[in-house]
């Protein structure tokens, strides 16, 4: 998966902005505040439907403009040879529409299973330290790339689980509440189970990765934790056992979106005493890894955005990075005041592009 070309339209400071990158590792140099995240932030927005910098109507939208656009064009290997995609969003804030192939989608998930990008940005740290609902995110979105009928089971038990709640806040529980549990508890079990096999696959391109990436932290172990005492209840017990607590909270206290991801390193403590540095190469091989198994399911590797490297890896970490994505031929894009360390070494084969004063220009190789 190749992005050839991006466009942005009133997206933080830019006004519009063309960048047509290079096939292999593409290098994006400015100061501080220039506009290199933002390049990075529209590919992912398009992927994902979100910025990894919050809301669009929060800053992504340019002060003063009704709605931003962002257009990206790539190419993707098939069975039958390279093919070309062109997928357009435009987004007010509040509002939503966009185009795949010439085409309106009226489904944002069907927009963003089009284009894959993993991205790894100075908050990633969170992906170990933060919040679950960022680990139930990085579930979901990998197996929405590689599990066809993954959605279509998300959306099922989330629309049981509103239902719920629905019910729960307003105490009419005679009005269908033992039939949404039902299917509560149908799409929660298919759910989890999908989740700990995605996980299982996750865990065998996690330990080639970690040994490239960070050997010295040793084995890193994902363990599923599935929202409810699963191992010694069906979901729809656990649901008929909390109700008469969740009557009284007003929502759903059990289930898969409680769910949660325990990373650990059998060798050192628990994530909360990793250092900053090791949350955040956890959290970069947990998004390698990601992307080297959709590269396994599909026979071509998601497009792979690293936003200000070397903000917090030491420069022998980030020569390690920089050794391993030279090997597995994705289109990866790194951003920085300069160039990371080990750089040197791959001058002839790296992409350069300088971001100034509201533009992106190619910078001769070596400068």
């Amino acid at each position: 998966m190749q992005i050839t070309r991006l466009d942005l339209h009133q997206f933080r400071r830019f006004e519009h902005v063309r960048f047509e990158p290079a096939d292999g590792i593409n290098l994006i140099l400015g100061e501080n505040g220039a506009g290199k995240t933002s390049l990075l932030e529209g590919m992912h927005l398009m992927a994902h439907g979100r910025s990894f910098r919050g809301r669009v109507r929060d800053g992504v939208l340019r002060a003063g403009a009704d709605a931003l656009e962002v257009f990206v064009q790539w190419n993707e290997l098939t069975p039958t040879g390279l093919r070309e995609r062109k997928a357009g969003l435009r987004h007010s804030g509040q509002a939503w529409s966009g185009r795949l192939d010439g085409q309106t989608v009226a489904q944002l998930g069907d927009l963003c299973a089009a284009l894959a990008v993993v991205s790894f940005e100075p908050g990633s740290h969170a992906l170990v330290t933060g919040a679950a609902d960022m680990r139930r995110r990085y579930m979901d979105w990998g197996l929405f790339h590689v599990e066809h009928e993954f959605l279509p089971v998300w959306r099922r038990y989330n629309r049981a689980l509103k239902q719920r709640n629905a019910l729960l806040k307003t105490g009419r529980i005679q009005d269908g509440l033992d039939a949404w549990e039902r299917e509560l508890s149908e799409a929660g079990e298919v759910l989890t189970r999908r989740r700990q096999m995605h996980l299982d696959d996750l865990q065998h391109q996690l330990g080639p990765v970690v040994k490239a990436l960070a050997p010295s932290l040793g084995q890193l172990e994902l363990e599923y934790l599935p929202g409810w005492r699963r191992e010694s209840l069906a979901l729809g017990d656990a649901l008929l056992l909390s109700r008469e607590r969740d009557l009284q909270a007003g929502f759903t206290s059990v289930g898969p979106h409680r769910a949660d991801l325990r990373v650990r390193y059998p060798t050192l403590p628990g994530r909360e005493a990793l250092s900053r540095g090791q949350a955040k190469l956890s959290a970069l091989s947990m998004i390698l890894a990601q992307g080297a198994e959709l590269a396994r399911h599909h026979g071509r590797w998601p497009v792979i955005a690293l936003d200000d490297l070397g903000s917090e890896l030491d420069r022998q970490h980030q020569g390690r990075v920089l050794q391993w994505l030279a090997t597995v031929g994705a289109q990866v894009f790194i951003t920085g005041t300069e160039a990371p360390s080990g750089f040197g070494a791959m001058a002839a084969t790296v992409a350069r592009f300088h971001v100034e004063h509201g533009t992106v220009r190619a910078s001769p190789a070596g400068t």
